[in-house]
């Protein structure tokens, strides 16, 4: 990343600015803007969330935000009620609460001196969420959202749930915010309150997986916030972002082809990062998108940032497999419109270990054909990676190899001609299951001539959600049904030679949480197919070859680390006991952030565990120690959260713990049982 100093506009900081809310609770802000908005107002740009400004996000806000601000923008950075150094307390995630916050918050934008009326809102993930979210409330001043890696739809395509089965992120993330949530607001900043505010949050949080499962089909828990409820209620233009190795990878094409507003669309080679700090590479030179995007929506400058494609999506070149990548071969591909008339869909049917020539026809084969089976064991999934990757530590799928083992696999003839896909395959199979309560997972590889096989997309289906998420019913045992699994989105390059694989198992953990039991799962040939979204390798690209500059900001803050990070990705299998273990450790080590006097700790270890094919014995477990220090003040949080399971139901044991110094000031136990719902 180039580092910049030299911009349009002088600027300066206010790093602790309070908001008022409604209820007299405030909020707090750290706002950068030209110092010429004194006299010539400017528009405001919001990013709202619950990561911690002071601290935790502080050198990512100090590269973005000082660089809009120079721009010729007020960039106010809020952390949420309950979180970093705003008063309250957080309860969940999207809450009625937290929106109505954020409209009070832009309307004191708005109405403060130096704004010229005008705002909008930035933000990734929970930061796009709000934002998204915000905007379908249609706040007056709210001008333009820019969006990366977010989702319209918080139950069928979140970190929770998919296709209807129950995701481990859907832990992971749980004791992510478990953690943030219970920490203590600075005491420099909030001065002798920073210990009431403290145990007003220790004493009113719980674990939200717990709230998490209480739901686990989609009800209006789950539609409250769900902008694909009404895409009508968005009313202002929408830049929205993601990259294909995200757990995000499915909104930006659903936003495309639903609003009916301007809207672009961009995704990258990227894993949950900005684009301009996109891992693996290529990293663009996003700010200087933002900028073009805010000019003209804030400012109304005719700039063309409207121009040329709807979409543009980098067309990712074949790799051999690996858990990680610096940089993803590729080129930038662009669409006038999505759904796009350049895609056609095209249709494969499944026959005895392979995937068929093209179907002429959309007509369904009939009904026929001899059954294949498979019984997956619980190890397939232990080289899945993440839901969402962060790139940190190494969390892609590796060899799809040691998966096929234990799945049923189709593939093609070796490719005589270069096919390439944009978009979201599905599968549709007419199948049987020897349970009432089964899952099948799809994923699509590219295999090389050496045999080696790169996941490109995947998809998961709880069988009993099959017609609905909202009404499950139990499957019989025997008898056949249709069933269509959507894999998530992407746009690949199948080189000639290579071979284009389906793999279909009935595990998939740890990713997701398997079935009660292990079911026999029959797929009849020729009744069922794989359809890939093919886009014609001589279609014009519709962009230059490197339409984005390169990626720059604002020197990052100044920052020491005193103690080193940790990252670790481990597959431990005991052969004796036949005990098999997944370990992750992202410890962030201890940086001091010199500017503040401050050291900050965060450590994350995540663990998922099972005894053979006992599917009752997998569990889960997730624990987060943070602590910060100045001088005397030395404040630590531990968090511990374990899910487990019978063939009934959902058990979650967590403990929080809360320490000043060596010295515990406050601990509090959970040990729940939540019924299984046809999960």
């Amino acid at each position: 990343m180039r580092y910049v100093t030299n911009l349009p506009y002088e600027t300066k900081e206010e790093e602790h600015v309070t908001i008022p809310m409604s209820d007299g609770v405030r909020l707090s802000a750290h706002i950068w803007r030209p110092t010429s908005s004194d006299q010539e107002p400017v528009p405001a740009v919001l990013e709202y969330i619950p990561y911690r400004k002071r601290d935790l996000t502080a050198v990512r806000d100090s590269i973005h935000h000082p660089y809009l601000a120079g721009h010729g923008y007020a960039c106010v950075r809020v952390d949420l009620r309950g979180t970093g150094d705003s008063e309250g307390v957080l309860r969940d995630e999207y809450l009625e609460r937290e929106q109505a916050d954020a409209e009070e918050v832009l309307a004191w934008l708005a109405e403060q001196p130096w704004c010229d009326g005008g705002t909008g809102m930035m933000g990734i993930s929970w930061g796009a969420f709000a934002a998204l979210q915000v905007a379908a409330r249609r706040p007056p001043s709210l001008k333009a959202i820019a969006i990366a890696s977010f989702t319209d739809d918080r139950h069928a395509d979140d970190m929770h749930y998919m296709g209807g089965a129950l995701l481990s992120d859907n832990l992971a993330e749980a004791g992510t915010m478990f953690a943030y949530g219970t920490c203590p607001p600075d005491p420099s900043v909030v001065g002798d309150r920073w210990r009431e505010m403290w145990h007003e949050r220790l004493e009113n949080t719980e674990p939200w997986v717990l709230q998490w499962l209480r739901h686990q089909r989609r009800d209006d828990y789950w539609r409250h916030a769900s902008v694909c409820e009404d895409y009508s209620s968005v009313r202002c233009p929408v830049l929205a972002s993601s990259g294909w190795a995200d757990g995000y990878s499915n909104a930006v094409t659903r936003l495309l082809g639903n609003l009916d507003v301007p809207r672009k669309g961009l995704i990258g080679p990227w894993s949950h990062k900005f684009p301009h700090l996109g891992e693996p590479g290529p990293a663009i030179g996003y700010l200087q998108e933002l900028v073009r995007w805010w000019d003209h929506w804030l400012k109304g400058v005719d700039n063309g940032v409207m121009d040329g494609p709807m979409l543009q999506a980098w067309m990712q070149d074949s790799v051999p497999p690996s858990t990680s990548y610096e940089e993803r071969p590729g080129r930038w591909v662009g669409e006038p419109d999505w759904p796009s008339p350049h895609i056609r869909p095209v249709r494969h049917p499944l026959t005895r270990h392979t995937i068929g020539p093209p179907r002429e026809t959309e007509a369904r084969a009939p009904e026929g054909g001899e059954a294949m089976t498979v019984r997956s064991p619980l190890s397939v999934g232990q080289f899945a990676g993440k839901w969402a990757s962060y790139n940190a530590p190494p969390d892609l799928p590796y060899d799809q190899r040691e998966e096929d083992g234990g799945s049923l696999v189709f593939d093609t003839e070796p490719l005589t001609e270069p096919v390439e896909i944009l978009g979201s395959p599905t599968v549709e199979l007419d199948l049987s299951v020897s349970e009432p309560v089964a899952l099948v997972a799809a994923r699509l590889s590219d295999v090389s001539p050496d045999g080696a096989a790169t996941r490109v997309s995947y998809g998961i289906l709880n069988l009993t959600r099959r017609d609905s998420t909202e009404s499950p019913e139990l499957l019989e045992p025997g008898r056949r049904y249709r069933a269509t699994i959507p894999l998530n989105g992407v746009a690949q390059a199948f080189p000639p030679g290579h071979r284009i694989r389906l793999s279909l198992s009935t595990s998939y953990w740890p990713l997701a949480w398997p079935a009660p039991k292990p079911a026999m799962l029959s797929v009849h040939e020729h009744s069922s197919t794989l359809t890939l979204p093919v886009r014609p390798v001589d279609e014009p690209d519709e962009v230059p070859s490197s339409p984005f500059g390169e990626p720059e900001g604002t020197p990052p803050l100044a920052m020491t680390q005193v103690t080193p990070p940790e990252e670790r990705w481990e597959v431990k299998r005991d052969l004796i006991g036949y005990h098999s273990e997944l370990d992750i450790v992202k410890d962030r080590g201890t940086v001091r952030f010199e500017d503040i006097g401050l050291e900050a700790g965060r450590r994350a270890h995540e663990r998922y565990t099972a005894v053979a094919d006992d599917f009752t014995s997998v569990g889960g477990e997730t624990t987060w120690t943070m602590r910060f220090r100045r001088d005397d003040w030395d404040a630590r949080v531990v968090t511990h959260t374990r899910l487990t399971c019978d063939e009934t139901d959902f058990f979650v044991d967590a403990t929080l713990d809360a320490y000043e110094a060596d010295r515990r000031v406050f601990s509090r136990t959970w040990n729940e049982k939540i019924p299984r719902d046809l999960l």
